[in-house]
């Protein structure tokens, strides 16, 4: 075989390989890509440095580069599968949103091999499979471990079977009368459904599946999944009595902490990462259509990131984004997410907040990551930051104008100066 036959033959392979080929050097020079690579990465790049693998992903997946600064092994396999959530919510258009898969191997001191595929409709169809296994489990497990109650559209428990009593410690006759939430515990802070919304959603589609912590009388908290099936008579549609089955299930996410950390979780700053946070929006999305529960969304972008990056090194900036993402985290409320959703700029989702909290909360936000101070050996680094709120009622209903709106007010923050949050009073657009 000559050497141009070689060529030609590795072209043509290249030509027809059918997923995303990348190599480049530790520092993510590219130096060879094939077309389909092409197709994915460059309307990622945008205006960014689409000849490096990093840069070109800096939005989408900033992890990438720590991951493959920090492996130690001469050889080896970076990350395998890595899921790129590329659009956030549902998508353009209401399209499915663009997920991708990059496997990254280390093939020396210098050379790594990337390749991305397009697995969106995988996702759709693990998502789908995923919501059938939970519901064909609560029909097919062992029945008698279910506890069976009665309760009223007020949540008042009106009966409750044997099995109650053997899950929770309460004698159902001891607690006839009393409020099912009040009981268990139910309604505790977080991102979980109460109880009230939980049977409005029952009301109106016929039934509702959630699992949560829920308490027994003894204290102990355990995790329950629980049913909520609505029964009307044959001569009003409105319920008069709920069926809710409980049962005591162990936590799937218990037994896989490690790994559902490296799912959700940005690889440098410990923040959720953008898959965890457009699941988020999407069932926050769908709390706010069923229960017209505000939603508010927070664009944050520190201002000047990359002259930091530029002066004082990439490991310097990191520091940096770590120290913000600590401060910030800790001002959260308890159903907040605060997310990296790429390079230096950060989401955060605040359920059940309306306008004005959000831009209280981007107020305190904006002075604490102000006080943040990284000792570096050219002296002390400090960031501002520029923020932009918006609300879904705002965007009516979508998430794709919700996060553009809010980005709007982010950028306007930045032309007025920086270093502040967008007054939505000064909006004439």
């Amino acid at each position: 075989m000559t050497d141009v036959s070689s060529e030609q033959e590795l072209l043509e392979f290249l030509y027809a390989c059918p997923v995303g080929l990348i190599e480049c050097n530790a520092a993510g020079e590219i130096g060879l890509m094939n077309p389909h690579a092409m197709q994915h990465l460059l309307p990622l790049a945008g205006a960014r440095d689409a000849s490096n693998l990093f840069s070109a992903f800096e939005q989408h997946a900033p992890e990438l580069r720590s991951m493959a600064a920090t492996f130690e092994p001469a050889t080896g396999k970076i990350c395998d599968g890595h899921r790129i959530f590329v659009e956030l919510g549902l998508g353009r258009q209401g399209l499915t949103p663009k997920v991708l898969a990059c496997t990254l191997v280390k093939l020396g001191p210098d050379r790594l091999m990337a390749t991305l595929a397009d697995i969106s409709q995988q996702v759709v169809q693990e998502n789908r499979l995923r919501q059938a296994d939970t519901w064909f489990a609560t029909l097919l497990d062992d029945a008698q471990g279910y506890a069976a109650l009665t309760i009223t559209p007020k949540g008042e428990i009106a009966s409750a079977n044997s099995c109650f009593l053997r899950q929770t410690g309460h004698a159902p006759a001891d607690v006839t009368g009393h409020n099912l939430a009040d009981v268990l515990s139910t309604d505790v802070p977080g991102d979980d459904m109460r109880l009230d919304e939980q049977l409005v959603i029952a009301g109106r589609e016929g039934w509702h599946l959630q699992e949560g912590w829920q308490r027994r009388a003894d204290g102990e908290r355990y995790w329950c999944q629980r049913l909520v099936v609505a029964r009307s008579s044959a001569d009003s549609l409105k319920p008069r009595r709920f069926s809710v089955v409980l049962r005591d299930v162990p936590r799937r996410e218990a037994a896989t902490a490690d790994l559902r950390r490296l799912l959700t979780c940005d690889h440098l700053t410990g923040a959720a990462n953008r898959r965890h946070f457009s699941q988020m929006m999407a069932k926050a999305q769908g709390r706010w259509r069923d229960l017209r529960e505000p939603l508010s969304l927070i664009a944050l972008d520190l201002d000047h990131f990359k002259a930091v990056n530029d002066s004082h090194g990439h490991s310097a900036g990191d520091t940096l984004l770590c120290r913000v993402t600590e401060v910030c985290t800790a001002l959260l409320p308890p159903s907040g997410i605060f997310a990296r959703l790429g390079g230096e700029e950060f989401g955060v989702l605040l359920p059940r907040h309306r306008l004005e909290q959000a831009m209280a909360l981007a107020e305190q936000l904006r002075a604490e990551i102000a006080t943040v101070a990284v000792e570096t050996s050219g002296g002390v680094l400090q960031v501002t930051a520029s923020l932009g709120c918006a609300t879904l009622e705002e965007a009516d209903g979508s998430i794709d104008a919700l996060i553009a709106l809010a980005d709007k007010r982010l950028y306007a923050a930045k032309r007025a100066g920086r270093n502040q949050v967008f007054d939505i009073r000064s909006d004439v657009a």
